[in-house]
């Protein structure tokens, strides 16, 4: 379902099953996958990829060369950036084109939330199943699972698949939620095994 409304370039691919809003812009070489939520007001960078299930909430920005995967959720108002060192003139006072700078995109890993009007920086990566406050402001990488919030945004803890903050047992962290036990690994969190679960 695509809105009368919406903009989606001729040159951008739209997967299956997804829906979007009025006033939507989908770039052109964008790449959105299958079963996904484009709402009101989002937009969506040149060659942007963005995986299945995924939900870029009203007026969300994703500048490219952003990408996205599976299960990503962008709340409304969130902006992933791509220039570090933005201006809009060179040192001489001419207007800068898209040919004058490198931009830099956001990864973001599998399964994690970016929320409301919070800002990331061009060239970070957020973890799987990581969340990112409403109103953080992102100058560094986040890790798998990571709960980062504030302006600079900092890690505080730790969040399951379930969304719900881990609570720490010893040496892992336990999801109140679901029941799932986590260890930590150089990327941050993983989820363990059943038998790894059952051993504990």
């Amino acid at each position: 379902m695509i809105s009368e409304l919406a903009e989606v370039d001729a040159g951008a691919v739209v997967g299956m099953g997804c829906k979007v809003w009025q006033l939507a812009q989908i770039r052109e070489d964008a790449v959105v996958g299958h079963s996904c939520v484009i709402g009101r007001g989002a937009y969506v960078g040149a060659g942007v990829r963005i995986g299945d299930n995924v939900k870029l909430q009203n007026f969300a920005l994703v500048y490219e060369p952003a990408v996205l995967g599976d299960g990503v959720f962008v709340g409304p108002g969130a902006i992933l950036t791509n220039d570090r060192n933005p201006r809009s003139t060179d040192p001489v006072g001419r207007l800068k084109s898209g040919g004058d700078w490198n931009a830099e995109g956001v990864v973001v890993a599998a399964g994690a939330s970016i929320g409301a009007g919070a800002v990331v920086l061009g060239g970070i990566s957020i973890g799987e199943w990581a969340m990112v406050g409403a109103g953080a402001v992102v100058v560094h990488d986040v890790p798998d699972h990571g709960l980062a919030v504030g302006n600079p945004a900092r890690l505080i803890g730790w969040v399951g698949r379930s969304g719900k903050r881990l609570r720490a047992d010893g040496k892992q962290w336990i999801c109140p939620a679901t029941g799932e036990t986590y260890d930590r690994t150089d990327r941050g969190l993983r989820l363990c095994d059943a038998g790894e679960v059952a051993d504990q």
